[in-house]
């Protein structure tokens, strides 16, 4: 079959199809030489242009490959990137007037100040897309005379686990108690976990120990072995480092190996020298408890607090746990209480700089103060003032300083729609992050940081909004890339 008898076959019209016609007899004629069979030439006629498809399409696919193992290298390094040299926050933003979270803003409505100068957003999600897994704590004050008389009532329970079952399965949660009235007390009731039969089990032990506070001694030393084998590895940890705490003026720590007198029971001491230059020493003992001094700057005021777990231990032992178990998580942190708490300021600014340091929320849901506190506190706060001692007001500080929430509840009632709303407002933030420089090192101080947000309304005109975000960060400790090659 040649050319000719192929085109007088098929009538075919002029134009494009005729060219495709005389091309494929030009493709046969050299195939055809290699075998003079006719039926071997028709299908080679007919098979060669889909073999040269196929090798086109086999090296185009050699092509995505190569690209695709570049893209995921260059994904690869910008993560380490990311992971080593992005500052990281969370920001919440809600309607002034409805109180309620905005979750449709983008990337252009924000802007970030380092220190009151501008940096530029380069990592940016809203509600609905990508966020870190939340790891939330919640510490239950169980005082008789304080939150513990509602955390009794079987509805407050199941309020909050019903609030609590509504969390993604990804999330996870982890109860301690605490409990500084007498016969002393502290535990974790449940680890992490997403469990919600565990996470019930938990809240139904917090009531049963609201129920029965006279609870045999044994059985309390065995409870709190818990929080002394976590702060025992606190001590581990920083006697290994040589520092783990936030480099502010604020704050200093150190390990006691041996302590004169009662070495098997004291695990670790830390130091924290104030601003105002006042110390506070804690000493923190296997069986869980704590004593913590203040000394004044001029040394003639001394207040000693034995066997007490106030908001500052709790929080650096929720700190730690959720830094050796999920370090990978949003931490985030909810404090529920009557409202008093009673914390040294020095305490309390330490506190705010561990929070930031380690980018965790504070939260605070707190009920109304018995009508005797309110009658008392005019009296006793400048007292407690004097002495440098915070009765209240403390747990509103935290949440501001470190982007969470104070919710105040009037009734019984109301806990688990209080709970509902912090938990809310934690799923319902923006996540941003700015790159540093590499020339940009750890100055070992806190730098203050600032969330701007800008929006119209349908009438063009802005918006009134409440923006809540952590209000400072540390530098990161990782070195740029031309320190590291030196320090190997």
């Amino acid at each position: 079959m040649n050319c000719q008898l192929l085109q007088s076959i098929q009538t075919m019209p002029q134009g494009r199809e005729s060219e495709d016609a005389q091309r494929r007899c030009a493709l046969a004629r050299p195939l055809r030489s290699l075998n003079s069979r006719p039926w071997q030439s028709r299908s080679l006629d007919f098979g060669f242009a889909p073999l040269r498809l196929c090798l086109k399409l086999l090296l185009f696919v050699i092509v995505l490959a190569m690209s695709a193992v570049s893209a995921v290298a260059q994904e690869v390094e910008d993560t380490i990137r990311i992971k080593t040299r992005v500052v990281f926050l969370d920001a919440l933003v809600k309607d002034k007037k409805t109180n309620l979270p905005i979750s449709s803003l983008a990337q252009e409505n924000f802007e970030v100040l380092d220190d009151g100068k501008p940096r530029s957003i380069s990592y940016f999600t809203r509600e609905g897309e990508a966020r870190k897994p939340l790891a939330l704590i919640l510490i239950l004050d169980l005082r008789e005379d304080g939150a513990g008389r509602f955390m009794k009532k079987p509805e407050i329970i199941k309020s909050m686990e019903q609030e609590l079952a509504k969390l993604p399965a990804g999330d996870e949660v982890a109860i301690m108690a605490i409990d500084i009235g007498e016969g002393e007390r502290r535990e974790w009731l449940t680890q992490f976990t997403n469990d919600r039969t565990k996470i019930a089990a938990a809240l139904a032990e917090a009531q049963r120990i609201c129920a029965s506070h006279d609870e045999p001694t044994d059985e309390r030393v065995a409870r709190n072995q818990n929080i002394g084998e976590d702060i025992e590895k606190a001590a581990a940890v920083i006697s290994a480092s040589g520092a783990n705490q936030p480099a502010g003026d604020s704050k200093t720590s150190e390990t006691a190996k041996q302590a004169e007198g009662n070495p098997k029971d004291i695990i670790s001491t830390e130091v924290i020298k104030g601003k105002s230059g006042a110390t506070i020493t804690r000493t923190f003992r296997r069986d869980g408890s704590v004593d913590v001094k203040r000394v004044s700057k001029d040394g003639k005021m001394t207040v000693q607090l034995d066997d007490i777990y106030d908001m500052a231990s709790a929080i650096q032992n929720a700190a730690l746990k959720a830094k050796q178990m999920r370090p990978n998580s949003q931490v985030s942190v909810v404090w529920i209480s009557d409202g008093i708490a009673p914390i040294f300021f020095e305490d309390r600014d330490a506190s705010e700089q561990a929070l930031i340091h380690d980018n965790i929320i504070f939260n605070s849901l707190t009920v109304e103060l018995r009508t005797l506190f309110k009658l008392l506190m005019p009296i006793g706060k400048p007292i407690a003032g004097w002495m440098g001692l915070s009765l209240y007001g403390s747990a509103k500080y935290l949440a501001q300083r470190s982007g969470g929430e104070a919710v105040k509840v009037g009734s019984t009632k109301d806990y688990g729609s209080g709970l509902a709303r912090i938990i809310g407002n934690l799923t319902a933030r923006y996540s941003l992050g700015f790159a540093l420089a590499e020339d940009e090192m750890d100055d070992g101080r806190m730098h203050a940081l600032q969330v701007r947000v800008k929006a119209k309304d349908q009438k063009g005109k802005d918006r009134k909004l409440l923006v809540s975000s952590r209000q400072g960060y540390y530098m990161s400790t990782v070195a740029p890339k031309e320190a590291a090659a030196k320090a190997q």
